[in-house]
């Protein structure tokens, strides 16, 4: 899918013709002190800088690129959203809104899709961005090894990365845009830890197909675990992993483990896929267990109005779009510098402020 992005064209008040006059040289020596290019004394250009910082001059680069028909060409690697009001189909929102305040300048993108469930599908989508040798690129780095692989051939090539939704630690980005993850499970595990009676125990459910591949589900999972190892806090926590929730007999597992053990009392989905949990459990009719999981999909919403789902913990993820384009915009065609962390806030949602939450 190619999309083309134009940009309103800024407005410079200040202009080289007007420094160039009150210095009394010439236009095309204020442009060589701006460029950094051919011979100026050194005493003209410190009286050019110090012109140009009273006068607050800014390059007119959007006019500039404008002018030169330059075109930059990104591209988006993302999940697949699994339904049409599943989490990924939320980012692209936020993409689509940074496209249409951004207007009257001329940007390919390339959206590349992959299935949550299949790592070559990743693969061949990174070698297609690979192929076409994009400006810039924002990622979510889904899969751990098949991303790392894939930022490694964009570190031989030059071509800045921007993360989407889970992070790489110690990795070159250019900038990383969402949730701390790991502070996300902490604060899961604080939740249940006030909600649930001392020596509940609580169950701590994987959704995912090699979990361990999953960087952002890892991150969730070690916070939490992390917040009960470094607290006095008597809570006895099972891990269960389900490779496919909707398949029957997984499904089993998970009800048969709830009623054979009254302890449980506390749940956490380290996913958005915890509406299949609810659903379970409403037709378990099992009650008193304090369930939390991620993001405000429909499906999740349903069962947070119906009191199954206590908390949903959200992140956003319009905003990451939205973001993650204008970074690489900003970096690539405005040549400023970015954040290298842009933390977005992680939000508590329940059914009593659902209807205020934006």
């Amino acid at each position: 899918m190619t999309l083309k992005l134009r940009f309103i064209k800024a407005i410079n008040r200040t202009r080289i013709k007007d420094i160039a006059l009150k210095a009394n040289v010439s236009i095309g020596t204020v442009d060589r002190v701006i460029h950094k290019r051919g011979e100026v004394s050194e005493a003209t250009r410190d009286k050019i800088l110090a012109i140009i910082n009273e006068m607050e001059y800014q390059p007119n680069i959007l006019a500039s690129t404008l002018a030169s028909k330059k075109t930059f060409s990104f591209a988006l690697l993302f999940p697949e959203p699994i339904s049409s009001e599943s989490y990924w189909n939320k980012p692209m929102i936020g993409v689509r809104k940074a496209f249409q305040e951004i207007q009257q300048y001329g940007v390919n993108i390339n959206i590349h899709l992959f299935k949550q469930t299949d790592t070559k599908t990743f693969k061949r989508e990174a070698e297609l961005i690979l192929n076409n040798n994009p400006e810039g690129v924002v990622l979510a780095p889904f899969f751990s090894r098949e991303s790392k692989e894939f930022i490694a051939e964009l570190k031989k090539r030059d071509i800045p990365y921007v993360f989407i939704d889970s992070n790489i630690k110690d990795s070159d980005k250019l900038s990383y845009i969402g949730q701390d993850s790991f502070q996300s499970g902490t604060l899961a595990a604080k939740l249940l830890d006030y909600s649930i009676p001392e020596n509940a125990t609580i169950l701590v459910l994987q959704f995912a197909k090699e979990k361990d591949n999953m960087n952002h589900l890892v991150q969730r999972e070690k916070g939490f675990y992390e917040y009960f190892n470094s607290s006095s806090a008597k809570k006895e926590l099972i891990t269960l992993e389900i490779t496919d929730p909707t398949d029957i007999t997984c499904q089993t597992k998970i009800t048969d483990l709830l009623k054979s053990n009254a302890g449980i009392k506390g749940i956490f989905v380290t996913n958005s896929q915890v509406y299949l949990l609810a659903r379970l459990i409403e037709e378990a009719n099992l009650s008193g267990i304090r369930v939390i999981g991620h993001d405000l999909i429909n499906e999740n919403i349903h069962f947070l109005k119906k009191g199954i789902i206590d908390f949903l913990i959200c992140q956003r993820p319009e905003e990451q779009g939205y973001r993650s384009i204008i970074t690489l915009f900003e970096n690539l065609v405005l040549k400023k510098e970015v954040n290298n962390e842009n933390y977005t806030s992680i939000d508590i949602i329940t059914k009593e402020n659902l209807d205020y939450y934006k």
